[in-house]
């Protein structure tokens, strides 16, 4: 890749690091989109031996990339999120795409349309972490972060992105646990 154009597509994805997120760290600042990149990419690597079959390089790049669109548009909750909003953000990330060189194009294309039909083992797998990883930093934050939609949502959010893995199932039983023990801590 030109040296130029390599510059050029880092400091597009540079912008993520300023795109906050409408959760907060346990330090109580607002995340950015790309610590919440980089912490599923964590993920993705260390469960990579709970998916021998799947292959997880490409669930790596997946969780590297996912949030590129918010670039863009910046991240709106997915609680708030219209179909509006993701079409324009599909389209914005689709047209930036079109213009890098490949095999960068064509294979992040690929993954995305992958990343969007969810069919694929590694596609569910991914989504599975981008949503639980959502959840992880709620219960990290303080509960004066949370919304009010958002004591219910770490309850449910995410149950049918892992109804697929034995494993992701656990992960998000602990998970909802935590949810619990932090709500009834903080309450009392």
């Amino acid at each position: 890749m030109d040296p130029r154009t390599f510059l050029e597509i880092l400091h597009t994805a540079e912008r993520l690091k300023d795109a906050t997120r409408h959760c907060y760290t346990s330090e109580g600042r607002h995340e950015s989109v790309a610590e919440h990149s980089w912490r599923i990419s964590l993920m993705a690597y260390w469960i990579s031996d709970e998916f021998p079959e799947a292959d997880m390089n490409k669930v790596l790049r997946m969780c590297l990339i996912h949030d590129l669109g918010e670039a863009f548009t910046g991240d709106i909750p997915t609680f708030l999120k219209t179909s509006s909003d993701e079409k324009r953000e599909d389209e914005l990330l689709a047209e930036w795409v079109s213009t890098l060189p490949e095999p960068f194009r064509g294979e992040m294309a690929s993954l995305y349309k992958e990343m969007s039909e969810r069919k694929t083992l590694e596609a569910r797998i991914f989504k599975a972490l981008d949503s639980l990883e959502a959840l992880i930093q709620h219960n990290e934050s303080d509960l004066s972060t949370w919304s009010e939609n958002e004591y219910d949502l770490n309850m449910h959010y995410a149950d049918d992105k892992v109804a697929f893995s034995p494993y992701l199932t656990a992960l998000r039983e602990l998970i909802r646990k935590d949810t619990i023990a932090k709500i009834e801590a903080e309450s009392s």
